[in-house]
């Protein structure tokens, strides 16, 4: 491990994460808040901290980067910014921990949602719009924007876009993975300001629209209101929310190959088919549950049924309803689209539609092989045989996931906290998705977690969102030696 070159990339990416402290900054003196001060003091510190790093292992080059040091540098680098992230909060709110803030920062970076604010409304508009904009920046990847559109970081640039993006097939749209970062944040911009200029016609503020579009596309959740996007009250934004949640859930390289001018390329991809499919069947399900129960139009049932599923499933994390309020049934389908999550290569989190997809085939051809164990067969997908080792890299991280799930739920629980917080806390969190069940619902916050249970939550946060491997590798001994 070069720790000298490792200290010097992670130098280089604090600083860049600080430059983009400058757009909260001219909201704030737009705005003429509070969030100003500690925004600039969080700016200097940032950037300082970062070039000073920079220039003391500025000697330190590499021709490759090994993928053991690519998952460090990811990793380390993913912990300092939600450390500098954190500190316009610290600074910024009256009466906020470090831990707390530190939660916030990465709860935004992960594309969480998980909020520790008590009074939203009550914070300034600067640190409003940083806490919406480093959801956007971690969405599609701090470090893939920053192999985009730094050059020096294309040396070794596939190690580091493979560790902060982990798929079981990842997408290369072009031979230089400079450009295919590029590629995939033009087509993540593009798709925002389209959701800018529709949340607009729906009677957004400019400010509100940015926020919301910011927290929809990286499925985020986080919003400028105590109420998230209940607060509004308009079948029009709920709509354009939930179509756009469903974009941000499928795989981006579908969305530029539509651009290119192939419109038949979602149903082509069996993933999205699936993606899709299951999104339908589950709509239906809890629409028809609600209906009649907590809803009494059919109209009612499927307009929030509808939203708070695809809000879920894609682990957006916004609400417009209570659903701790509804049938067990539908409470119970909303924690498995926690773990369902979106599709590979969105910016969707949980186990993602692929993993779950080639898991039921591995399970069918264990089936099969039960009643022919002569046969000779393969798990395939789009009509390809899947590698036996990406069957078991997907096998390991299921195996994981849910391993690592069940063990933070019984420690949440060991703090103090109920049975159904800790369950849904967990799932919320390791699934980058927000609200979950009981302290933490919907309407509620992580206010009232116990501070270690913040640190654990925040373990999870950073396990989820880096897709379990890359960090629970650092645990692992062999990793460390040479």
């Amino acid at each position: 491990m070069r720790w000298r070159y490792i200290l010097n990339i992670v130098g280089i990416l604090n600083l860049f994460f600080g430059l983009t402290m400058v757009f909260p900054l001219l909201c704030g003196l737009f705005y003429k808040d509070t969030s100003v001060i500690p925004l600039l003091e969080s700016m200097v510190f940032t950037v300082g901290g970062g070039a000073l790093l920079h220039l003391f292992f500025r000697g330190a080059k590499a021709e490759v980067i090994t993928q053991r040091e690519g998952m460090a540098i990811v990793a380390i680098a993913w912990t300092v910014i939600g450390l500098t992230g954190a500190l316009p909060f610290y600074l910024g709110i009256e009466n906020c921990s470090f831990v707390d803030a530190f939660f916030e920062s990465v709860s935004g970076a992960t594309t969480t949602g998980a909020s520790i604010l008590t009074d939203i409304e009550s914070v300034s508009k600067g640190l409003l719009f940083w806490r919406s904009f480093i959801q956007w920046l971690g969405g599609m990847g701090i470090i893939v924007l920053s192999v985009a559109i730094l050059p020096f970081l294309g040396v070794g640039g596939m190690q580091l876009y493979k560790a902060e993006v982990p798929s079981p097939v990842p997408d290369k749209l072009k031979p230089r993975i400079r450009d295919t970062s590029m590629i995939l944040w033009k087509v993540y911009a593009l798709i925002s300001l389209a959701q800018v200029v529709l949340l607009l016609l729906g009677g957004m503020s400019l400010y509100d629209a940015l926020c919301h579009a910011f927290t929809t596309m990286p499925t985020g959740g986080f919003s400028t209101r105590n109420a998230s996007v209940a607060h509004y009250n308009s079948v029009y934004l709920d709509t354009v929310i939930i179509v756009f949640m469903i974009l941000a859930g499928i795989n981006f390289s579908l969305h530029y190959q539509v651009m290119r001018g192939r419109p038949l390329a979602f149903w082509r991809d069996s993933e999205c088919r699936f993606f899709l499919g299951a999104v339908l069947v589950l709509v239906l399900l809890v629409s028809f549950d609600v209906y009649g129960a907590v809803y009494r139009s059919v109209g009612q049932a499927l307009r929030y049924g509808s939203f708070q599923v695809v809000s879920i499933v894609t682990t957006t994390g916004f609400a417009t309803a209570d659903y701790e309020k509804w049938p067990a049934m539908s409470q119970l389908i909303l924690l498995l689209c926690m773990f369902l999550g979106a599709s590979a290569g969105s910016t969707g989190g949980g186990m993602k539609c692929l993993r779950v997809m080639l898991c039921f085939k591995f399970c069918y051809k264990e089936l099969f092989l039960l009643i022919h164990p002569r046969a000779v067969t393969h798990v395939k997908i789009a009509g390809k045989a899947v590698p036996d080792d990406i069957m078991r890299s997907v096998l390991g991280f299921m195996s994981l996931y849910m391993g690592l799930f069940a063990l933070n739920s019984v420690i949440l629980a060991g703090l103090g906290v109920d049975f159904m917080t800790a369950v849904g806390a967990v799932a919320a969190t390791i699934g980058n998705i927000g609200p979950g069940f009981g302290m933490v619902g919907p309407v509620d916050n992580y206010a009232l977690i116990p501070e270690i249970g913040k640190w654990l939550l925040i373990w999870c946060m950073l396990l989820g969102r880096l897709e379990v491997f890359t960090v629970i590798i650092l645990l692992v001994p062999e990793f460390w030696r040479k």
